[in-house]
């Protein structure tokens, strides 16, 4: 395919090739992954500025989106990946191929700085999901930390920067300017522009922004940070948001209030037990999507009422393909006894990938997690279905994108199945709120392209 980039990805590449680091917060669907090979493929073959290039991706895009892209645009077919991935033989081979662009999925990326120490080769460094670095104390970030002198451009891919709170940039951040912007350590910077917000006596609990904080942040890292919202460039089609409300039944209801009061819920076999504050909110969602693990790790089903709101989704759909978002392991397990009279698939493999862009897959069931980042699903249908929520804001705004991006062509229906009374209400909530909060960070740092028009033909 002959590639014809829209005005917002020629100007994306050029940001690439002109900065010696830099962050591309582009919105979800917008291309960011032919905009970064394309910039890629002149500094190796044009410009010659780099010549060894590493790509850390999620497992699955490392797998299949990138060697994808090349293979789809014509001007990148010659390019050469190896994926360094599956076993270490198989990884050591892969290094020690001769090719353009190196693939490493970021639980790997601890390994390689190991392997490789001082021999270190990669001038240049991609992080497929910048925001997957947003924890300092996380022995990828530390990993990649150790080799960042020895790597001459690095580029921050994401769409969701700061998924949970302004904290998060400072790790993305220092890995692109080596704390030039926003400090050299996360004290550093929390010191300067956060305030202790919830605390028992010395223990802080959480923090937020000072008195202006936000736009000196913003200033702060708006030269090497390019943003941009799909919605600005892109004719998308309508996006609708549907809250499908279920009541649970009157015995599942005493079940969830007694869980929720007494953190203690009895059964005859083992009791579920909700020790902590993280379990009982785990612990909730699973009993409002109809099933909870008790404290032997069976399953213990509560209700089946948003299986039958799932059943008239099916049924209004008239046959288009829905693709169905769930939490935990017996979410599935039900779900697919549930439609076992039904023509469904379980996300697994590529091929699941290329059956369902054809139409060939009337459900799919799918984790979060799993198709969180860079699948292109926009092409096999345009409804999806939460059956149980996350509190994730950059899970549930990347899953919503495998469809709702570019080259949908009917308007996305995202469907919420939502438990009346539960804590399913205040996850939708607090996702409307953080993504509320992501929206200004976008705004702030957006790019304003004067001399371009808003909308590439």
């Amino acid at each position: 395919m002959i590639y014809k980039p829209h005005n917002y990805q020629e100007y994306a590449k050029e940001w690439i090739i002109e900065k010696p680091s830099s962050a591309l917060f582009l919105d979800l669907g917008m291309g960011k992954t032919v905009c970064t090979l394309t910039a890629t493929q002149e500094l190796l073959h044009d410009y010659f500025d780099v010549s060894k290039v590493l790509v850390i991706a999620p497992l699955r895009v490392a797998e299949d989106t990138w060697s994808s892209e090349v293979e789809k645009w014509e001007h990148l077919n010659y390019l050469k990946i190896s994926k360094i991935l599956g076993k270490e033989k198989t990884r050591v081979d892969a290094l020690r191929e001769k090719s353009d662009i190196y693939v490493v999925n970021r639980e790997n990326v601890e390994w390689l700085v190991g392997y490789l120490g001082k021999a270190w080769f990669f001038d240049m460094v991609v992080i497929d999901e910048l925001s997957s670095f947003k924890s300092p104390k996380a022995n990828r970030f530390k990993a990649l930390k150790k080799v960042r002198p020895f790597i001459k451009k690095l580029v921050g891919l994401t769409g969701t920067p700061a998924p949970n709170g302004l904290l998060d940039l400072w790790s993305q951040v220092y890995l692109l300017d080596g704390g030039e912007r926003l400090g050299k350590t996360l004290t550093s910077y929390r010191d300067k522009y956060f305030k202790p917000d919830k605390r028992n006596q010395s223990i802080i609990f959480s923090w937020k922004p000072v008195d202006g904080a936000e736009d000196s942040i913003y200033e702060g890292i708006k030269d090497i940070c390019i943003s941009m919202k799909a919605t600005d460039y892109l004719k998308l089609p309508e996006r609708i948001n549907n809250s499908i409300t279920v009541q649970l039944p009157k015995t599942a209801e005493v079940k969830y209030k007694k869980l929720e009061k007494e953190l203690l819920l009895p059964f005859e076999e083992a009791d579920v037990v909700a020790n902590t504050a993280a379990v009982l909110s785990n612990k909730l969602l699973q009993m409002a999507n109809g099933a909870v693990y008790d404290e032997n790790g069976e399953v213990k089903e509560i209700h089946n009422e948003k299986l039958k709101a799932l059943d008239d989704v099916i049924e209004a759909a008239n046959g288009k393909s829905i693709l169905v978002f769930y939490s935990y392991k017996h979410d599935l397990e039900r779900l697919s006894k549930h439609l076992k009279n039904k023509a469904f698939k379980v996300l697994n493999t590529s091929k699941d990938i290329e059956k369902w862009n054809k139409g060939k897959i009337p459900i799919m069931l799918v984790h979060p997690a799993s198709a969180g980042h860079g699948l292109n699903l926009q092409f096999g249908g345009n409804i999806i279905v939460w059956f149980g929520l996350t509190w994730s804001l950059e899970l549930y705004q990347q899953a919503n994108a495998r469809l709702y991006r570019q080259g949908q062509t009917q308007g996305v229906i995202v469907n919420h199945i939502i438990a009346k009374g539960t804590i399913d209400e205040e996850v939708m909530k607090a996702l409307e709120n953080k993504e509320k909060g992501q929206s200004t960070l976008i705004e702030a740092v957006k790019a304003r392209l004067k001399k371009i028009s808003i909308i590439s033909n």
